[in-house]
C-alpha cells in the first residue's frame, strides 16, 4: 500500500472540491483531491449556469475569474410569467446587485486549469473503494484504489464533496445525524440546444399545464425546461414533442420568436430538498450536495456548495494556523444559510409547478401570489435578495 501524507484529504473533484482545493492551495495548505470519474466525465455535467455575486467574487479571490469577467453574461432581471401575463423584476433596483450566467461545466474547467497550472498535487482520477478512517479522531485517513493498487493519505481534515450518493455523509454514524427531505412528485426536463436564447434573460413560467423555464449557456446555446412527471423518461419526449410543449407554457411573445432546434443533451432530473445535520463529524466536513440539495428552481445548488467553501476555507485556514473556532463554527454558520436558501427554493418550487392533486383552487392561488409579487415592491425585493444570493 502506498502511503502519503496531506494536510487537507478532499473526497470528490466537482466544482467544490476544486474550489476548496484552489483556495487552500494559495493560502498554502496543502491538499489531494480524489475523484471517482474521470476528468472529461466530470466536465461533462451540465449542471445550472447562474452565479450569485457571491460566487463570483469567491472566483475571482480564488483566481479564476478572468474568463468568467470575459464570457459571463450578466443579469440585471428575470422575468415571470403566469398564463400570458409577464412582468420583469430588476434585480439592481430591488437588491442592488446582479447575477451572471456562465455554466458549471466552464466552473469546473477554470479550476482544473489554475490547479493544473500550480504546482498543487493533480487530482486523482479514477478512485474506488473511498473509506475514511478516524474521522472522530485528531489522526483521520483515507485509504482508496486506484490502477489496481491500494493508496492511503494521512491528514488532518477530511472534507466530502462527493455529493448525494457519496461515502463521506455515511461515514458520520446515523445516530449522529439528522436528515430531513421533501421529495417532489415531478422533474425538469432539459433540453440543451445550439439555438439562440429566446429573451436576453431568464423566463419561469406557472402555467396550468405545469412550469416552464427558458435559459441559456451563450448567444447560441440555450437550455430549456418543462415540468414532467417523474416517471417519464427522456426518451418519451422526442423534440417535436418538448418544443411544442414549452411554447404552451410560456408567455406568447416568447412563443412567437422561440427558436427550435435538434436538441444537444436532453435528460429528466427529480426534485427533491434535503438537508443532513451537522455538516461536521470530528474532523470530517460536508461540502455542498453531500449535506444538502436544492430543486432547481432558483439556482441555488451550486451557490450553496461555494458558500459552504467560504466558511470552511475561513475555519481550514484558520485552524492551520492554530486557531480552532472558525472549524467549531463552520457547520452552524453553513447550516445557516443553507436553511434560508432551502426555503427559498421551496417556497419558489411550490409557487411555480403543477401538483397532482392541484384543483382550480390552487392554481388561482398562485396566479394570485404571482399577481402580488408583480404589484409590490417589497415582495419584489423579498424574490431578488434571495435570487441574486443572500450575504455570506
Amino acid at each position: 500500500m502506498s502511503r502519503i501524507r496531506t494536510q487537507v484529504c478532499i473526497v470528490g473533484g466537482g466544482p467544490s472540491g476544486l474550489l476548496l482545493g484552489q483556495i487552500l492551495h494559495r493560502a498554502g495548505i496543502d491538499t489531494r483531491i480524489l475523484e471517482r470519474r474521470p476528468r472529461a466525465h466530470v466536465l461533462s455535467r451540465i449542471r445550472a449556469g447562474v452565479l450569485e455575486g457571491g460566487t463570483v467574487d469567491m472566483l475571482r479571490r480564488a483566481g479564476v475569474g478572468d474568463r468568467l469577467a470575459r464570457e459571463g453574461f450578466v443579469h440585471t432581471g428575470t422575468r415571470v410569467a403566469s398564463r400570458d401575463r409577464a412582468f420583469r423584476i430588476d434585480f439592481a433596483e430591488s437588491a442592488g446587485k446582479p447575477v451572471t450566467v456562465y455554466g458549471q461545466t466552464e466552473v469546473t474547467q477554470d479550476l482544473y486549469d489554475a490547479r493544473d497550472a500550480s504546482d498543487a498535487a493533480p487530482v486523482i482520477h479514477g478512485v474506488e473503494g473511498v473509506t475514511i478512517h478516524g474521522a472522530d479522531t485528531d489522526v483521520p485517513h483515507v485509504t482508496y484504489d486506484a490502477g489496481g493498487t491500494a493508496h492511503r493519505i494521512d491528514c488532518d481534515w477530511v472534507v466530502g464533496c462527493d455529493g448525494f450518493h457519496g461515502v463521506s455523509r455515511r461515514t458520520i454514524p446515523e445516530a449522529v445525524r439528522t436528515e430531513v427531505e421533501r421529495v417532489y412528485p415531478f422533474g425538469w426536463l432539459g433540453v440543451l440546444s445550439e439555438t439562440p436564447p429566446v429573451d436576453h434573460e431568464l423566463i419561469y413560467a406557472n402555467s396550468p399545464r405545469g412550469f416552464a423555464l427558458a435559459s441559456m449557456r451563450n448567444e447560441n446555446l440555450s437550455r430549456y425546461y418543462v415540468q414532467a412527471p417523474v416517471t417519464d423518461r427522456a426518451e418519451d419526449w422526442p423534440d417535436d414533442r418538448f418544443w411544442d410543449e414549452l411554447r404552451r407554457r410560456l408567455p406568447a411573445d416568447a412563443a412567437e420568436t422561440l427558436v427550435t432546434g435538434p436538441s444537444i443533451e436532453k435528460s429528466l432530473a427529480p426534485l427533491r430538498s434535503f438537508i443532513c445535520e451537522p455538516m461536521r463529524w470530528g474532523r470530517l466536513c460536508l461540502v455542498g450536495d453531500a449535506a444538502h440539495i436544492v430543486p432547481p428552481t432558483g439556482a441555488k445548488g451550486l451557490n450553496l456548495a461555494v458558500s459552504d467553501v467560504h466558511y470552511l476555507s475561513e475555519g481550514l485556514i484558520a485552524a492551520c494556523g492554530g486557531e480552532a473556532e472558525g472549524m467549531d463554527r463552520y457547520s452552524d454558520r453553513a447550516l445557516a444559510r443553507v436553511w434560508k436558501a432551502v426555503r427559498y427554493s421551496w417556497w419558489f418550487t411550490t409557487l411555480m409547478h403543477r401538483y397532482p392533486d392541484d384543483t382550480a383552487f390552487h392554481q388561482k392561488m398562485q396566479e394570485a401570489e404571482i399577481a402580488y409579487l408583480d404589484g409590490s415592491p417589497a415582495a419584489r425585493t423579498v424574490f431578488a435578495e434571495n435570487y441574486v444570493g443572500l450575504p455570506f
